[in-house]
């Protein structure tokens, strides 16, 4: 087993999932590469110091230049704000570290053109955590569109649907202002790429931004609280697509409706141990949706437990995206989702930004 240090940039809610991943991918999917915390970093050097007798680096640091220069990094993970995505990831490249990074990949597209480039010519791996995707019920349901269980796809639906910002007294906070952390620039990418890892490139949308409460305590709100859109897939599907950080009771409505000719399917993250399989067969009187329980016949889910039904967590998604990026590493072959994908998700985004302020069908384009 080779070991493999990992730099974390950002010690906050996503640096803290992110440690703990690397901390136990190791020992849950005895991965080739064995990782090791070498070095965390955060806005100051007292604040990176907590984070690492808390989390377990060898050593911390205020500079994030000097993280990615450490000649004991081999692997450099991005959980700061998205404006700093960029510059990191074009000097971690250039310094020949491996990196992984939080979505949204970019503050723009030009930030994720850039990043795309920069990674792509590096001859590096390069991985955009969208995590969701990724649970054993998701994988599974895209192994069944795979096989055609439900015939030919008719029609998608999905959202991202939660209510962190429902409460109108809720204080102002950074993702009351700026484009990039409106629902459409930060939440809605989730959604848009599990719409890609299950249905395929969207080729034109129409869409709508909608402020709900357009003041806060303590300031102004300038971005979008939810957003809808309709859209064709390039396939020919029909799809409707919907977010809000206002869906007042929903906690983490990562859910999608999969209609087919000979079938459906139905998920939502909220029991993300659970998928919901419809088939056309049998007498009509016992035909209905069958619950399926996640176990280790579905992917990913036998490393965590050997027990149908006891399902995995939020940061069990984290751990098995911390071992994709490891075994893209190991055989120098990139996983989805790379930064091309985060690309592609943000390519949505554009296209429903500008939906939304000329009220017309927009291309999405395809890089």
């Amino acid at each position: 087993m080779t070991d493999i240090g990992i730099g974390m940039i950002g010690g906050g809610y996503m640096g803290k999932a992110h440690s703990a991943a690397f901390a136990a991918v190791g020992t849950i999917f005895e991965t080739s590469l064995k990782p090791r915390l070498e070095v965390i970093c955060s806005a100051s050097a007292e604040r990176a110091e907590g984070y690492r007798q808390a989390y377990g680096y060898r050593r911390s640091t205020g500079d994030w230049r000097a993280l990615v220069n450490d000649p004991a990094v081999d692997a450099v993970v991005i959980a700061a704000p998205q404006s700093f995505h960029r510059p990191i990831a074009e000097a971690a490249f250039a310094a020949g570290k491996h990196v992984l990074c939080e979505k949204p990949l970019g503050a723009s597209i030009k930030d994720a053109l850039a990043m795309v480039k920069a990674a792509e010519s590096s001859g590096l791996i390069h991985q955009t955590a969208f995590c969701y995707v990724r649970s054993p019920a998701t994988q599974f349901a895209r192994k069944l569109l795979t096989e055609k269980a439900i015939g030919d796809v008719t029609w998608f639906r999905a959202e991202h649907t939660e209510d962190f910002l429902a409460d109108a007294n809720e204080p102002w906070q950074w993702r009351c202002t700026g484009a990039a952390n409106g629902t459409l620039g930060d939440l809605a990418v989730h959604l848009f790429n599990g719409a890609l890892a299950l249905m395929g490139p969207i080729d034109s949308l129409i869409a709508e931004t909608e402020t709900i409460h357009k003041e806060r305590p303590g300031g102004i709100v300038d971005n979008d609280d939810q957003v809808h859109l309709m859209c064709r897939f390039q396939s020919g599907v029909m799809g409707h697509l919907h977010s809000s950080r206002v869906a007042t009771g929903r906690k983490m409505g990562y859910a999608y409706e999969i209609h087919g000719t000979k079938g459906a399917i139905r998920f939502d993250q909220e029991d993300q141990n659970a998928m919901w399989l419809y088939r056309m067969e049998g007498p009509e009187a016992e035909r209905g949706f069958r619950k399926i329980l996640t176990g280790p016949a579905h992917p990913d889910y036998k490393a965590f437990c050997l027990g149908p039904g006891h399902g995995t967590g939020y940061n069990d998604l984290i751990v098995i995206e911390a071992k994709d990026f490891l075994e893209a590493i190991a055989s120098g072959t990139p996983r989805f989702p790379t930064f091309r994908d985060g690309l592609a998700a943000a390519r949505i985004v554009e296209a429903a930004t500008k939906s939304n302020a000329s009220r017309s069908w927009q291309s999405v384009i395809q890089d």
